[in-house]
């Protein structure tokens, strides 16, 4: 048995949304506004400012959707709505507000300059689990996991947490870093001024500044710590390096970028001669001689990539290039 995650595509958006509709608290938040969601869903996949996730449980030769989470780069505006009283529910009004043509939703453009110059508001739309689900120990790792593939290495402005589902998941968030905003004054505070179970039965905003995120080391907080990328890879090389770090082979590669084998070696090359470019110690080993001689060039090569990668996601974020290449000589920030 194997629980896994993976990108949401086309034909999951219906049972991703089905697991919501049919979940005890977030269904009924929805009511009939549910349809809206599966629509708006599929309109923002592949679109910079939104990212969808599923979850798996691979059984044998069977395959059950248990989870699926979403999150946004909203626009000021928007995030500041959702911080004026009364509060709403977050995943009812962005579905609705996109299904009505008033998305809140960045372009992709706008995504990649403002991760590039003045940080980015990031609003989690949900995390559902399937409720036989939610109390499973590697569930809760994958969940982990995810989230930190999918939002770490973006120079973030402000964070609109999750609004939660269950009696423990607010506490949980406060523990991890969130702060709980007071309607009365319309601050981030430490602490609740309510019981979990009033929280859980009315619209609450929980959230993190990059101020905040200063003041304490949290598991939240991390996500605001970033590094202006020094690369500068292009849009579809991003996604040729974020299947390779998944674990793709270049046959898989070629099968979900619906590209032929040759413009993934293609695009492989591309790759290596932009790192080479701006990280010449990254790609070429003290003796890449011995690397060609053994057969393993291009995998040692593709393996000091993948690694560097992993430990700096913010080169496979959307940037504008020509801030990047102003930042350059700029030190990291918080």
């Amino acid at each position: 048995m194997i629980i896994r995650f993976r990108p949401m595509r086309p034909k999951d958006v219906a049972g991703a949304v089905a697991i919501l509709a049919e979940h005890p608290v977030v269904g009924p938040r929805y009511g009939n506004g549910i349809d809206q969601l599966q629509s708006a869903w599929l309109q923002l996949l592949g679109c910079e400012a939104f990212s969808g996730i599923v979850f798996e449980e691979i059984n044998g030769g069977a395959v059950r959707l248990l989870a699926a989470a979403a999150s946004v780069f909203a626009d000021g505006d928007f995030v500041r709505d959702l911080k004026t009283p009364p509060f709403s529910w977050v995943g009812p009004e962005l579905a609705s507000r996109i299904a009505n043509g008033r998305s809140p939703l960045l372009s992709d453009g706008d995504v990649a300059l403002a991760n590039s110059n003045g940080g980015l508001n990031l609003v989690l739309w949900h995390l559902c689990i399937d409720p036989r689900d939610t109390g499973r120990a590697e569930v809760r790792t994958q969940v982990s996991a995810a989230f930190f593939e999918a939002h770490r290495g973006f120079r973030l402005n402000e964070l609109i947490a999750l609004q939660a589902t269950f009696l423990e998941e607010a506490s949980w968030i406060m523990d991890g870093g969130g702060f709980f905003l007071n309607a009365a004054d319309g601050s981030y505070a430490s602490t609740m001024d309510k019981s979990a179970g009033e929280i859980l039965a009315f619209p609450h905003i929980f959230g993190l500044t990059r101020e905040l995120a200063l003041t304490r080391m949290s598991w939240l907080g991390s996500l605001f710590h970033y590094e202006a990328p020094r690369i500068g890879f292009s849009r579809s090389e991003h996604k040729l390096l974020l299947s390779a770090l998944r674990g793709g082979t270049d046959e898989d590669l070629s099968d979900e970028l619906a590209i032929s084998l040759s413009a993934v070696k293609k695009a492989w090359r591309s790759v290596y001669d932009r790192a080479v470019e701006c990280l010449p110690e990254l790609i070429l080993s003290h003796d890449d001689s011995e690397d060609r001689r053994n057969g393993d060039r291009g995998k040692q090569k593709k393996q000091r990539l993948l690694a560097y990668l992993r430990e700096h996601p913010e080169e496979l974020r959307p940037h504008s290039r020509k801030a990047r290449t102003e930042s350059r000589s700029t030190r990291p920030f918080l």
